[in-house]
């Protein structure tokens, strides 16, 4: 996705090319193929769910062929995790591989530890404490609840995005609000949940046991066997 001489423009294969991604299912498969991949076109050719699908239907609403609703299905089947997890934008991690990208985002941290040893801010902890007492939070209930509100603590959307990129929250499902009589209402917003509630402790934390420095260096290969042609500070600044 990208900005030409003002107008929004999707990239994507063609209709009837034989290698389109055609369904969500079809598009979970591949991530777990593939093991991650960014949402829209990055400075990786070929490294996102857009370039494999067509251009036709974004943003219509049409949950067959509408990769935008797509990426709301997968996140709400909790068989890959969805979040922003690429230079602070959107995309995939599969279940095998979230546990490196944990340790190596997490520099081998829980987020309590993090918090013990000063490597995090107190904007980010007042987030993370609302899931000790809930499981998910609906992002404007969290924002309220965490106190970013007027005259409260600023820069929500950076801090979510932040404890996003650092593998503490992904995004679990879109739900519309409900009014005061219980009709939904708008458009639907983000369900935030961490990881370790929706895939477990154990496998979240399962690659600790190596380096962080390990785990950056598993990730950078893999990109690298499937796009030879991507340099390092291409992959650096994608997963930074």
């Amino acid at each position: 996705m990208a900005v030409e001489n003002g107008v929004w423009t999707m990239y994507g294969m063609d209709w009837d090319d034989p290698y389109r991604i055609r369904s969500y299912r079809e598009l979970i498969n591949w991530i777990n193929e593939i093991g991650f991949l960014p949402l829209f076109k990055n400075e990786i050719d070929g490294f996102s769910a857009e370039e494999h699908t067509s251009n036709r239907y974004w943003w219509t609403g049409n949950k067959e062929q509408d990769p935008w609703e797509w990426r709301e299905i997968i996140a709400r089947s909790g068989e890959v995790a969805y979040g922003k997890f690429f230079h602070k934008k959107a995309g995939f991690i599969s279940k095998e591989w979230f546990p490196y990208f944990a340790n190596y985002r997490r520099d081998g941290y829980d987020f309590d530890a993090r918090w013990e040893d000063g490597l995090t801010n107190m904007r980010c902890k007042k987030i993370m404490d609302e899931f000790e007492n809930q499981k998910e939070w609906m992002s404007h209930e969290l924002k309220k609840q965490a106190g970013f509100y007027k005259g409260g603590e600023k820069n929500f959307s950076g801090i979510i995005t932040e404890l996003q990129m650092q593998t503490y929250l992904v995004i679990r499902d879109f739900r519309q609000k409900r009014n005061k009589k219980g009709a939904e209402y708008g458009m639907a917003v983000s369900v935030y949940m961490t990881p370790e509630e929706l895939w477990g402790y154990d496998l979240v934390t399962s690659a600790y046991k190596e380096t962080p420095e390990a785990s950056m260096a598993r990730i950078y290969r893999h990109v690298q066997e499937h796009y030879t042609d991507a340099t390092e500070k291409q992959i650096r600044t994608l997963m930074k």
